[in-house]
């Protein structure tokens, strides 16, 4: 466990699926908050205010909800989008279960890193300094996928719940302890 180590989650990316089709054309009318162009883009944008969200529909029943700060703030605007689809006269039948795709978080790790070191030492990096200035570092377990800055801030982005992004992090600083990087 990671211990005494702020993790932020910065968004959080959900989806559910309806057993059904919806009228995108109506929802538009019906829901303030929304944006639907078919010709730009096959699916329509709905906005909420509490949770702070937004959520993409599409006519096949798909729905993927994000922006959000946590899992259980995704399943709740999720929900929330369902009650509002009701109240709007689309018939839904059971809430689907939504599933957490997607977890972006922000930390800090103590110290600064050499980028270069970690490039050349642990498997799995990416660096490529005139391109960007962070170093792209995959983990298989848990499969999360981590941005280092030489400042020793980093992002991590894969997790699926919050114990992947701990774990990830206790891994990421194994490593760079293991390779005297930390």
């Amino acid at each position: 466990m990671v211990e005494n180590k702020d993790i932020e989650i910065q968004n959080v990316v959900a989806s559910a699926t309806f057993d059904q089709r919806l009228p995108l054309d109506r929802i538009a009318i019906y829901l303030e908050n929304t944006e639907y162009e078919p010709e730009q883009f096959p699916g329509l944008v709905y906005r909420l205010q509490e949770p702070k969200a937004a959520a993409l529909l599409f006519g096949s029943g798909k729905v993927v909800c994000t922006g959000t700060k946590s899992p259980e703030q995704a399943k709740e605007a999720t929900h929330k989008i369902i009650d509002e689809l009701r109240e709007a006269d689309v018939e839904i039948g059971t809430k689907p279960d939504v599933t957490v795709q997607n977890i972006v978080a922000s930390s800090q790790l103590d110290g600064n890193l050499n980028l270069n070191r970690i490039a050349f030492e642990l498997v799995g990096t990416e660096y490529e300094p005139e391109q960007f200035p962070g170093l792209v570092y995959r983990l298989d377990d848990p499969s999360v996928v981590f941005l280092l800055f030489s400042s020793g801030n980093l992002v991590c982005t894969g997790g699926r719940t919050y114990e992947d992004v701990e774990n990830g992090i206790e891994r990421l600083e194994e490593n760079l302890k293991e390779i005297g990087a930390l």
